[in-house]
């Protein structure tokens, strides 16, 4: 008994049940090394290109290159793009944020392998190439697919495949931004969109074992150089706010650009991809600070050393061209751009608040970096994450107070005033999907069949002999699985129903043990039953009696051998009994 508790047979069986928080642990530890490892590669496959093609061997010195080079080098990288894409099933082109969600919502969180090389070569290549575009959304899908393999590689239950790409996209987050608090908010509030004792905890140690490992690679520093920052008076409130309201402009105008352009059809793949690299080269002529990820930039304005001109100069063209080019299919992330956008027009806004008012504020970089947070919660309608980005990002529990009231302010008016939920939900919306989290379906994904299922069972021909019938009623199974002539299982039948009628027919004709029976004729409760993997939800299985009409299931082990039945009652007294303790 002691070596089946520790075959991994049992560790797969316990993930099913809710408290598996051992085992969750365990495979949050590997996800983040998982998640982790393939970061760092993406990193570095970004990062020593740069390093060697750019001017003073800089990785993000686009500005050092001849104006010639400005406009070829993204158009070179959309030919790229179109090549590595051109011939892949649209199925198989999607990326991103918005296919994590979608894959969570209708396939049980299966994330293939196929589109995650997709987005790890077309991120990469579109970076290096200096597109508009961000490394923290490809990331995101990238952990998000090393979460789910590891389920998928163990043949984990589907409940918990779920929360390895939680895993996962934690400690993407926490590689990308070295933020591993904020990974784990993220997580829970975009991704997951619940928050459970259970969840929390290997999400985490996904989140601090994916930090951990980028930490000893790169050091403890903050990807922005970011001054000391403080409110200096709260006579400046009132800035904060209005700050927050022009970051949810933004915010609105940046998720509607980005649905538009989506939207455009008549247009080839090898079309859209050339027009992006048109559009980057040329704002890059006169603006190549939009070209790559843009973090020498950033480090650049919090430090309050742009001036207005190219603060407003850079806001727009950043601003229009972004959501451009991702609505037109380059496969780059948004929350990078999103932090961009944030911090330029919160410095633009400090400048011009000093030159009207004529006094010294709290500083350039504190209205960027606020601008950077609102602009962050309104757009991924994650205020939590957003909030907790800037703490560990600034190291200031000043950043407090001032952040919570710009950044609610942006993701309420959002929300409220504009009616756009995120980005990533919009997008869904507009393809005709849905992110479904009723709280039904959460408390049904949560759990496997194997945590309700009936393992006490018989399997026996449809006719069988009264003696035979007797024997397998000594037995004291809760459902007997009667099978067609090639044992196919065709439907399940309640054993005292039987019981009854061989007693009956004993006392009326006398107990004959070769007279024959027809279990598909006794009067019993019959249930017609289809099989059912034993990695699939609760969920899963109330689906697919809806959609068979059927008020059983049978579960089926990796082996092929059945493992239990599932009834409809089974799954709706756990949902009873869950919410009426």
């Amino acid at each position: 008994m002691f070596k089946d508790s520790l075959s991994f047979t049992h560790f797969r069986n316990r993930l099913a049940h809710q408290e598996a928080l051992p085992q969750l642990v365990l495979l949050g530890i590997i996800s983040g090394l998982a998640t982790g490892l393939v970061i760092l590669a993406f990193r570095l496959m970004i990062e020593l290109p740069l390093e060697t093609w750019l001017p003073d061997n800089n990785s993000e010195n686009f500005e050092g290159l001849p104006l010639w080079l400005r406009f070829a080098l993204p158009v070179a990288g959309s030919i790229v793009i179109f090549l590595l894409l051109w011939k892949l099933l649209p199925s198989t082109r999607k990326v991103g944020v918005v296919h994590v969600l979608e894959r969570l919502s209708y396939h049980q969180g299966n994330l293939p392998a196929k589109n995650m090389l997709v987005q790890f070569f077309g991120a990469v290549i579109a970076i290096i190439s200096g597109q508009s575009v961000g490394r923290e959304g490809p990331a995101i899908h990238l952990g998000a697919a090393c979460g789910s393999l590891v389920g998928q590689t163990l043949k984990l239950p589907n409940n918990s495949l779920r929360l390895l790409v939680g895993c996962g996209v934690a400690a993407a987050i926490s590689a990308a931004f070295n933020t591993p608090l904020a990974g784990v908010i993220f997580a829970m509030e975009v991704i997951l969109m619940e928050y459970t004792v259970i969840g929390f905890t290997p999400v985490l140690v996904a989140s601090v074992t994916a930090s951990l490992l980028i930490r000893v690679t790169y050091g403890d520093e903050s990807i922005f150089t970011i001054p000391a920052l403080q409110i200096q008076s709260l006579a400046e409130i009132p800035f904060v706010v209005l700050l927050g309201i022009i970051c949810a402009l933004l915010a609105a105008g940046f998720i509607r650009i980005m649905i538009l352009t989506q939207k455009i059809t008549g247009l080839s793949l090898g079309v859209k991809l050339l027009i992006a690299g048109v559009l980057t080269g040329t704002v890059a002529l006169w603006y190549p600070q939009v070209m790559g990820l843009g973090y020498d930039t950033l480090s650049e304005v919090l430090q309050g050393n742009a001036g207005l001109t190219l603060l407003l100069g850079l806001l727009l063209t950043k601003w229009l061209l972004t959501p451009i080019v991702l609505g037109l299919g380059l496969p780059g992330g948004l929350i990078g751009p999103t932090i961009y956008i944030g911090a330029i027009a919160g410095a633009a806004f400090a400048v011009l608040v000093a030159h009207f008012t004529g006094e010294s504020n709290s500083g350039v970089g504190f209205y960027a970096m606020l601008g950077m947070g609102a602009m962050m919660g309104a757009v991924l309608n994650a205020p939590l994450a957003a909030l907790i980005a800037l703490l560990e990002l600034t190291g200031n529990p000043n950043i407090i107070f001032p952040g919570m009231i710009a950044i609610v302010v942006a993701s309420t008016t959002v929300r409220y005033f504009f009616k756009q939920p995120s980005i990533f939900l919009t997008s869904l919306k507009a393809q005709g999907l849905d992110y479904r989290q009723e709280p039904i379906t959460q408390a049904l994904s949560r759990l496997g069949v194997a945590s309700v299922m009936c393992s006490s069972h018989v399997r026996c021909n449809t006719t069988i002999n009264c003696e035979s019938a007797i024997k397998i009623l000594e037995q004291r199974p809760e459902w007997m699985i009667l099978e067609d002539k090639k044992a196919v299982p065709r439907f399940i039948l309640f054993p005292p129903d039987l019981e009854f009628f061989i007693d009956r027919i004993s006392e009326r004709d006398g107990f004959n043990p070769t007279l024959e029976i027809d279990l598909a004729e006794v009067p019993a409760v019959r249930k017609d039953i289809a099989p059912l993997p034993i990695q699939a939800t609760l969920k899963e299985a109330l689906d697919l009696m809806n959609h068979d009409r059927l008020d059983a299931l049978y579960i089926v082990h990796h082996n092929k051998e059945i493992a239990g039945i599932i009834t409809r009652d089974m799954v709706e007294h756990f949902y009873t009994q869950k919410n009426n303790p």
